[in-house]
């Protein structure tokens, strides 16, 4: 008997001996149903993830040509496809359109991806923008627990095996092997989980192909990849095909990547070498060798001609077609521009004008040449409103300058202004930086801005007279100040991840003086204080573009200090202390997890008691516009009231959210298709009066919305219920 006859054999012997595993069934509670076909044994398992486990860090570090050509078809459109981010603007009446792309492919373990475009081209009428963002789509190691940077949980993890259902489709006999295709289909819809086939070798248990699909806010996703086949590129993807489903409010459109990827260097994994013992005893923080590409500067290829003689592959007919159409568009273009630059200087100014007024209603960027870049959201965009239980209903609006000089020196300028409909109040800030040495955070910063409404230290004695058992701030004399305030400081990193702040804080609060308010306290205050901040992140890890030096992250918390001396200065100033002290991190755990925490302390000092402050402090503070983690919601007390932040000479805090993606809507599956991530948040606060005050809650997040609903409780007893309700489409 040959050998290709025996391979047969023993092939329908092990799908015979699979037939005899129940077949699965109809599933119940909105739960996916299985096709009719065997289940994959738990040997065969066994294999597969303990393989993935040591595959998933086999390759060190790979450098790369990427060659991508898509194909954009837009079934239909509207206006409201001008407010996504980013997108390509869009001809009228031209529904089909080409885009290529070459670009250098970098990755370093354990998980860096650096992409350097160096030729596009393209049909649409500028390359400035995109339809989707392809490179999370590249970012797909399927043998680590979590791909697509970190939003999707692998099928070949064990820990999440749990959320799959895997079914022996056939196996397909090979010279000197065979492949098992096997279905791997989600117990329930989530954006999470993924479904599709996979071929594996039963020689090494590799995957030798792949098709599997999902969904992941408004995108549904097809990625069909095929792996090498040589020792060396048997872990890496030789070539693509993607397919990406954009719906959103009638908008419908569709784009179809090709890919193949032609590797330059491999480095693997060397025998009884652990790239995780690596991590921890690794002592070098710069990761500059892993983002060559980004730090290289050479000029991006766009002309057509050029473009032609790198590309791997020929164009079609039709593709071709799609060109030839573009530059005939572009010929009508050019023939227009002739025209208008005839116009007067007066309709010249209307239209740059026109221009202007098009991006504060769209959501783009504005290069001014050898200026700057201006972005700004939609100044209608709804998208941009919260709701909390404690402050009502708030609307936002940022706005973002840039530039970025030659040498690495950079000049950020961030106005922002947001609306209270609750309480009636406008809310006006501007953050500003100027990077003067940018390899060590050299830099000044200014914020000018208006604060909360505060009352003075005057209150804090009569609060403390009153005992815990009938205290109330009803019935207090509580006068409310406003506040407009400059922060002038300097930043210089002393040594990794050590900076240090040094600057000044000036207040000048005011309320409407009435004869009832004087015989208390004056209308008008000010305040001059110098200011020292240092903050601490151990083992930093960063790389160097060009003389910028650009922080990645640490696997340590940040510590920081902040102190601040109140002096006399000004007229009506008076003198105080604060000092606070916090620790904060964001730990991401494995399986698409996120621990965040946050611990704080802080006290405010007075050395003359004649003197009036106002306890305002920096980390402890009721943010007037949504602030928080992920989700502009954790990290903080949403149901506190807000008189408690100026109420106490000290305090202490801590702040804790857990976010994963199956939490609490295990039997509610038919909103896990919705729902993208689940939140835990828990924050403990001690004040005099309030101790302690306890605040639990749970939260989920989608493409849409985040929304969280929270219970207090004060001293033991719950007090309160409240919610929060924040707009997240197209904001991150």
């Amino acid at each position: 008997m040959c050998k290709t006859c025996c391979l047969y054999v023993v092939c329908w012997t092990v799908l015979s001996l699979f037939s005899l595993y129940p077949v699965a069934g109809e599933a119940r509670n909105g739960v996916t149903s299985f096709p009719e076909k065997p289940f994959v044994p738990d040997s065969i398992l066994e294999y597969i993830f303990h393989s993935a486990r040591f595959y998933s860090q086999e390759v060190r570090s790979y450098k790369g040509d990427l060659y991508l050509k898509g194909m954009l078809k837009v079934h239909k459109q509207n206006r409201i496809i001008k407010y996504v981010p980013s997108m390509f603007r869009f001809e009228k009446g031209v529904k089909n359109y080409l885009h290529e792309s070459v670009s250098e492919f970098h990755y370093t373990a354990p998980g860096i991806y650096d992409r350097k475009i160096r030729a596009v081209s393209s049909t649409f009428p500028s390359n400035r923008g995109q339809v989707f963002d392809i490179l999370d789509y590249m970012k797909f190691n399927i043998y680590a627990p979590s791909v697509m940077g970190d939003k999707v949980l692998s099928p070949l993890s064990e820990k999440s095996s749990v959320h799959y259902c895997y079914l022996l489709d056939s196996i397909i006999p090979k010279p000197d092997d065979y492949w098992y295709k096997i279905q791997i289909v989600p117990r329930y819809h989530s954006t999470q989980l993924l479904e599709g086939y996979l071929w594996i070798a039963s020689k090494d248990w590799t995957i030798r192909y792949m098709d599997v699909k999902g969904k992941y806010g408004l995108v549904a996703f097809r990625l069909q990849m095929q792996m090498g086949d040589t020792p060396e590129t048997k872990y890496l993807p030789a070539k693509l095909s993607l397919n990406l489903v954009f719906k959103f409010l009638k908008n419908h459109l569709e784009m179809q990547y090709t890919g193949w990827m032609k590797y330059k260097e491999i480095e693997l994994r060397k025998p009884g070498e652990y790239l995780w013992r690596k991590k921890e005893t690794q002592k070098n923080y710069n990761l500059s060798e892993s983002y060559t590409l980004t730090c290289d500067t050479s000029g991006m290829v766009s002309a057509r001609d050029s473009f032609e003689r790198i590309r791997p592959v020929p164009l079609s007919v039709y593709e071709d077609s799609l060109y030839r159409m573009a530059d005939e568009r572009q010929r009508q273009r050019q023939a227009a521009d002739t025209l208008k630059a005839r116009m007067t200087k007066r309709k010249k100014n209307l239209v740059f004008l026109g221009q202007l007024g098009d991006a504060l209603i769209s959501s783009y960027d504005i290069d001014i040449s050898k200026f700057g870049t201006v972005n700004c959201s939609p100044l209608i965009n709804p998208l941009l409103i919260s709701y909390s239980h404690r402050n009502g209903i708030s609307y936002r609006q940022v706005f973002k300058y840039n530039k970025l000089f030659h040498d690495g020196r950079l000049l950020r300028i961030a106005p922002q202004i947001g609306y209270n409909f609750t309480k009636k109040e406008f809310y006006v800030k501007a953050d500003m930086e100027y990077v003067y040495n940018p390899r060590r955070h050299g830099a000044f910063e200014l914020h000018v801005g208006n604060g909360n409404r505060i009352y003075s230290s005057v209150v804090l004695d009569q609060l403390a007279e009153i005992p815990d058992s009938a205290f109330s701030f009803d019935g207090l004399e509580l006068d409310y100040f406003k506040d407009i305030y400059i922060d002038f400081s300097h930043n210089i990193e002393i040594v990794n991840g050590l900076n240090l702040w040094t600057g000044v804080a000036v207040h000048w609060r005011y309320t409407k003086s009435t004869p009832e308010v004087e015989a208390r306290v004056r209308s008008r205050y000010n305040s001059f204080a110098p200011r020292v901040r240092i903050q601490w992140t151990p083992g930093m890890y960063y790389y160097m573009n060009g003389p910028r030096k650009i922080n990645v992250g640490s696997y340590f918390p940040t510590f920081t200090v902040d102190y601040e001396r109140g002096v006399r200065f000004l007229s009506n100033s008076g003198e105080y202390e604060r000092i606070e002290f916090s620790a904060e991190q964001m730990i991401r755990l494995r399986n698409v997890r996120t621990l965040s925490y946050r611990m704080g302390a802080g006290f405010f000092t007075n050395h003359n008691r004649s003197d009036m402050y106002f306890v305002d402090y920096v980390n402890f503070a009721n943010r007037n516009l949504p602030q928080g983690w992920n989700d502009d919601i954790g990290g903080t007390f949403q149901l506190l009231d807000s008189r408690w932040y100026n109420a106490s000479t000290h305090y202490i805090n801590g702040n804790l959210t857990y976010e994963a993606p199956f939490i609490l809507l295990y039997p509610v599956t038919r909103l896990l298709s919705f729902i993208q991530k689940e939140r835990i948040y828990a924050g403990v606060l001690f004040v005099p009066h309030l101790n302690p005050y306890i605040e639990l809650g749970y939260g989920f997040g989608t493409h849409l919305f985040d929304a969280g609903i929270f219970v207090g409780n004060e001293k033991g007893k719950f007090t309160s219920v409240g919610c929060k309700f924040t707009f997240e489409l197209f904001n991150k």
